[in-house]
């Protein structure tokens, strides 16, 4: 069935409000629920969060006091909304079971968006991006193992491997390296703007997670390495947040997040195998189908266009969170040594690159973080520690073996 939210009739806005038992939601079982649900969760809790940095954003830059007003209004929805997402993370899970959910969630959203992405140059972005994601979900399960005596396979499953993708000491990079050429927001498919909204917020949200988590730890190899990928995630956040086109006006910008809401709702009530979640996600939506009418209203209002000349008619296959491992095993067999210059990408180092890479390192980058816990699980366990269900690494000198 098509589903045009333009066209569809939510609730209210100022039927919307919820009390304090209406939002204490129960979390789900970190050890029996589904990982991707986790994933689900993860995800939408980026996506929330991205609406309400957004909004405040273009709160401050409006001077009409009523537009403000109906900001303020639907972005204390939207807290509700995110609390209530976020609050379904069970508080038995630890911190690190959390960033590795976070990276999985990286991993699996970042590859099926690049599978689905028709733009050849949107497409690499996210080709590129997911090898970094996947060696950081391999660098925290080795911490994992090593401070907490346990295996990521428990939060993983048997869905997404852990095996070292592109070396992480080797994502340092220029920073004028990690931005790209934006779409063009007048010949973009509306699917590549909702792609680059959603990889946007979940990398947005990682940053923050990291940067406030990281010295939450006492284990000085937990702390370093948490601040070594958290510089790698601002990293991402230039990188994704760059493809999408500055020209967009902020009702633009408002129609398209407003949107992106109710297709990632829509999605996840689509795909996801909780009930009690599932009703959360119907819910929201139809809470965000009443946010896209405001937002179409002041667009309409203010650009003086249709929004149907900026978004779908009706909503794309829904976003799917599912087994990405043959995709990226030719990844990993094709693109391991990619680097980026300029808003291109190479396979050789050039000379910016190697300047970032001797900054950063002091020369040795074999004392990263990101290095130093590989070394210190080995000494530790007598091996390091991988999940690789479908046969040995594609990439020989990568093999547990070497």
């Amino acid at each position: 069935m098509t589903f045009n939210p333009l066209r569809e009739r939510g609730i209210p806005l100022d039927r919307q409000l919820r009390n304090w038992r209406e939002l204490n939601v129960t979390p789900i079982d970190p050890d029996h629920a589904d990982p991707y649900t986790r994933c689900r969760i993860i995800a939408m809790n980026g996506i929330e969060v991205e609406a309400i940095l957004f909004s405040h954003q273009f709160a401050r830059h409006c001077p009409d006091p009523l537009v403000k007003q109906q900001l303020a209004q639907v972005r204390y929805i939207e807290a509700q909304q995110q609390k209530v997402v976020n609050w379904l993370l069970p508080g038995l899970a630890s911190v690190l079971e959390t960033t590795i959910a976070y990276e999985q969630v990286a991993v699996d959203l970042t590859a099926w968006v690049a599978r689905m992405e028709p733009d050849p140059y949107l497409k690499q972005a996210y080709q590129f991006g997911v090898l970094e994601d996947f060696d950081h979900l391999y660098r925290y399960a080795n911490l994992y193992e090593m401070i907490e005596h346990r295996k990521a396979e428990k939060i993983v499953d048997n869905l997404t491997e852990v095996t070292p993708g592109r070396p992480t000491y080797l994502h340092h990079r220029n920073p004028i390296d990690n931005l790209r050429e934006p779409y063009d927001k007048t010949a973009a498919a509306p699917i590549s703007k909702l792609h680059a909204l959603t990889i946007m917020a979940a990398e947005q949200q990682t940053m923050n997670f990291y940067m406030n988590v990281g010295p939450t730890y006492m284990e000085p190899i937990a702390r370093q390495l948490y601040q070594e990928i958290g510089l790698i995630e601002e990293e991402h956040v230039t990188h994704y947040e760059s493809l999408v086109d500055p020209g967009e006006t902020w009702w633009e910008m408002l129609l398209n997040h407003e949107y992106n809401e109710c297709y990632m709702y829509h999605s996840f009530m689509e795909t996801e195998s909780d009930p009690k979640v599932k009703a959360i996600w119907e819910l929201h939506l139809n809470m965000e189908l009443e946010h896209l009418r405001i937002a179409a209203e002041l667009f309409k209002r203010h650009d003086g266009r249709d929004p149907q000349e900026v978004v779908a008619p009706q909503l794309p296959a829904p976003v799917t969170f599912e087994p990405n491992k043959a995709y990226l095993r030719e990844l990993l067999a094709t693109q391991i040594d990619f680097t980026t210059i300029g808003t291109g990408y190479v396979q050789d180092m050039h000379e910016r690159f190697e300047q970032m890479q001797e900054a950063i390192h002091g020369g040795d980058a074999s004392q990263a973080p990101s290095e130093q816990v590989i070394v210190e699980n080995r000494n530790k366990a007598g091996r390091e520690y991988r999940h690789e269900t479908d046969g040995p690494h594609p990439v020989h000198s990568l093999r547990a073996d070497r």
